[in-house]
């Protein structure tokens, strides 16, 4: 929300400096994204006179002028000197008081202004048009000035459009902030001072009743709680004046004519969408023209005012003329059939409610958002829509010379009561902690338009305004009176508690433990959406099985965030999209999240936690006396590994994954993480063709394990093991066996094998050659520690254990021992 210094000081005492307002802002919870000088942008254009006007020696329609711009321009001996520019308007004359870009403005698009010559001649300027200064989309000639203008004063400063405008961002709840007059009554209860807003009025009404020229239906309540509509007639289109093109300028919008700047001028002051029909162009019958609100018909075709054609779904509503032709999409864009234009006479002018959902969902899947849009998402005020018609009507009255007819159509199918809650002062300054006078109290939420009264020492009936949605309970009241207290002016203390040891839980230990295990990996934790594209486990080929149902939103804020996420990699694999895409090349990043599984017969989903992790690139850039390999399946494996140390889990398998069950993941690269017989997650690398679909053409490591289970099988004591103090006896042995035997089986049957006496084994070579080996077959060379704890081996002891153990294993296996 753009809030103009200059137009909210019209409605309520503000600091003198905009940055007094802007921390006051901060301190009561209202966001401040920028701060923004407005008229800085056209440095050294001025007002200006016409001394003379000639015609161009080489040119049948240009003029050779020469522009005083006062003492903006001198020679030497410091005297005013007029400049030579060559101007194509037709407008204007000798004496004219014009608007002048000197050399060196800049003026909007980026268009700079320098010393040119036009035809041959010196051109040291601009004679400027209301359009190329960005005030509106005149420019049939020049800006013509009153004859009383000065010269040489800077235009923005003439026409008092030097400016400080503050940037708000507006929480979803706060939809009377998205007004300049409920940005006066916030700043009026911040500071408690009274608001001074001047609303127009119609001056004189006349011609027939708006009830015999007009007739409106409303199919569905829930589509539209309520449509008022006023009829305007004779309206002549045309530049708004001055003072109105400002305030739009300054509220982000740009003037068009004076009937579309009056209903977004209204809008930015009251927070409610106006749309003004071309009441010529609607169908007559009966005398009248009859519109009716109602839900689209499937496939049914709108084009939009921005010249789109849009296909409609049931779920949109739209005003429709007498019921058949769609001539608006409900709460977000009017139609081109009905569009204000040159010709335009007579005006049906729209001031409604619609279903905030509806019209979320439709500009969401139309991806269509507009000023209107935005506010009907956070809903609008029903309550207020025929006083906000009166105030567009009074300014079409005024600015556009129009003749307002009598009476306003209304249909009011759903009231919506102003909710009265019971509100305790005691209440409130015991859950804010502070000692704030029931005065206090009752004088900001007086302010911030509530009505009150005292129904005992102890209690107070507050009727909240129908344009704050977000007050419906007394925990509501109560973060009001808080936040306009000042929650930096509580004192902090603790809550009171006996025999209440402080400290973090095993759980928290182990969860935190997680994430510093990770770090010294080399992993750094992030934070992704819990709000997931639809098609996110579509495109990296993520089965859905025992994830159950999707957990759809009902109001997303965009489209590709509609349900919540059942997969974390997703996200993380975004991430390293976005990285690769923003010149980071080496990416380790984890997460620990909540993931949602939702079920058919439960009201809530499933919440389990789990750790998932992304590796890409390189552990670290090169350096001139050291290369670093590409992250690969080991890494990925050997962080889990460290993990799963870490919480002292046992009996720990990692198990080629099933292509089948984990076709995202690469064939052969690729492992289910076991312990004690029960999957915690997997580990490898992501397939080629899911990266690909994601926009990621480096190879990506990732793994996803289940915090639950983690934390459900970590072992708190592990039993002592001393130190071994005899020597043990080394041996090498390399056995041939299938391609089809992993390192796993053998290993397994080696320890099976070796009995007590075997304290490691550790694979230290892998070899192939079809030659030497033989084909499909390959070498794996372990060695193997002996040790006994209570006597030093006899190496004849050791030849006989290492024998059995060799006879063992190939008689299992089915290898041979390599020579």
């Amino acid at each position: 929300m753009r809030i103009s210094y200059e137009w909210l000081k019209s409605m309520v005492d503000v600091p003198e400096d905009p940055s007094d307002l802007v921390a006051e802002f901060v301190r009561t919870g209202t966001e401040v994204e920028a701060v923004e000088k407005v008229g800085a942008d056209l440095t050294n254009v001025v007002t200006a006179q016409v001394v003379s006007k000639k015609p161009h020696p080489d040119s049948d329609h240009m003029w050779l002028c020469q522009v005083s711009v006062g003492d903006r321009n001198v020679d030497a001996d410091g005297n005013p000197v007029p400049l030579q520019i060559v101007c194509g308007a037709q407008n204007f004359e000798e004496g004219d008081h014009i608007v002048t870009a000197m050399i060196g403005a800049v003026l909007p698009g980026d268009f700079k202004i320098k010393k040119s010559k036009l035809r041959g001649v010196e051109s040291c300027g601009m004679n400027c048009s209301a359009r190329e200064l960005g005030l509106g989309d005149d420019h049939d000639g020049i800006i013509i000035l009153p004859k009383d203008a000065p010269v040489g004063m800077d235009y923005t400063d003439y026409l008092g459009m030097s400016d400080t405008v503050i940037d708000c961002e507006i929480t979803p709840n706060r939809p009377d902030c998205l007004s300049m007059t409920g940005m006066a009554v916030e700043v009026a209860a911040m500071y408690d001072e009274d608001t001074h807003i001047e609303l127009p009025s119609v001056k004189r009404e006349q011609g027939p009743d708006a009830h015999d020229l007009v007739d409106v239906t409303i199919d569905d309540p829930e589509l539209c709680q309520r449509y008022t509509a006023r009829v305007v007639r004779n309206v002549k289109i045309g530049p708004s004046p001055e003072w109105l093109a400002r305030r739009v300028v300054a509220a982000g919008s740009r003037p068009i004519n004076n009937v579309v700047d009056v209903t977004n001028y209204v809008m930015f002051l009251t927070g409610q969408p106006l749309h003004a029909f071309d009441l010529g162009k609607l169908t007559e019958r009966d005398g009248r023209r009859h519109i009716v609100v109602r839900a689209a018909a499937d496939g049914e075709k709108l084009e939009t005012l921005d010249g789109v054609e849009r296909t409609l779904t049931p779920d949109m509503a739209v005003i429709t003329d007498d019921g058949k032709t769609p001539v608006a999409l409900a709460g977000v864009m009017g139609g081109m059939n009905s569009e204000i234009d040159e010709n335009t006479v007579d005006v049906l002018l729209e001031s409604a409610t619609f279903s905030s959902g509806h019209v979320s969902r439709t500009s969401r899947n139309l991806d269509l958002m507009s000023e209107a849009s935005i506010r009907y998402e956070r809903q609008v005020d029903g309550a207020n829509c025929a006083n906000v018609a009166e105030i567009a009507a009074a300014l079409f009255e005024e600015c556009c010379g129009a003749e307002v007819c009598p009476g306003i159509v209304d249909v009011y199918p759903l009231v919506v009561p102003a909710p009265v809650i019971d509100f305790r002062p005691a209440r409130a300054r015991m859950l804010c902690g502070a000692q704030i006078p029931d005065e206090f109290m009752v004088a900001r939420l007086s302010r911030l338009g509530c009505s009150i009264e005292r129904v005992d020492d102890e209690h107070l009936t507050v009727t909240a305004p129908t344009n704050r949605p977000d007050l419906t309970r007394e925990v509501d009241l109560i973060e009001e009176v808080c936040r306009l207290w000042g929650e930096g002016d509580i004192e902090p203390t603790l809550p009171a508690a006996r025999n209440h040891a402080g400290g973090l839980t095993v759980e928290q230990k182990r969860i935190r433990l997680i994430g510093q295990t990770l770090r010294a990996c080399g992993l750094s934790e992030t934070s992704t959406y819990c709000f997931a594209d639809p098609n996110d486990l579509v495109s990296l080929g993520i089965t859905e099985e025992g994830r159950g149902i999707p957990v759809k939103i009902i109001n997303p804020l965009v489209a590709d965030q509609s349900e919540m996420r059942r997969s974390m990699l997703p996200g993380l694999v975004r991430s390293v999209a976005y990285n690769l895409d923003h010149g980071v090349p080496n990416v380790a990043l984890y997460e620990i999240g909540r993931v949602f599984f939702g079920h058919e017969s439960k009201s809530q989903p499933d919440e389990p936690t789990y750790v998932c992790g992304v590796l890409a690139g390189k552990r670290a850039d090169d350096a001139w006396n050291s290369k670093f390999p590409d992250y690969d399946f080991f890494d990925a494996k050997g962080a889990v590994e460290q993990l799963l140390s870490a919480l002292r889990l046992t009996k720990v398998r990692f198990k080629v994954a099933d292509a089948q069950r984990y076709p995202w993941l690469q064939p052969g690269r690729a492992a289910e993480v076991l312990s004690q017989g029960e999957v915690l997650g997997w580990v490898g690398n992501i397939h080629p063709a899911s990266l690909q679909k994601v926009g990621v053409d480096v190879p990506v490591v990732a793994f996803e394990l289940s915090v639950e289970a983690l934390l459900r099988l970590a072992v708190r004591e592990l039993p002592y093991v001393d130190v071994p103090t005899l020597p043990g006896v080394t041996h090498d042995l390399a056995i041939v066996v299938d391609e089809s035997v992993t390192y796993e089986q053998l290993v397994q049957r080696i320890g099976s094998a070796g009995g007590k006496l075997l304290a490691d084994v550790r694979l230290f070579d892998v070899y192939r050659d079809p030659v030497r080996v033989g084909k499909g077959k390959k070498s794996m060379a372990f060695s193997l520690t002996y040790r006994a704890a209570d006597r030093t081996l006899t190496s004849e002891e050791v030849e006989k254990a290492h024998e059995k153990l060799v006879n063992k294993v190939l008689r299992a296996t089915g290898g041979e021992v390599r020579s």
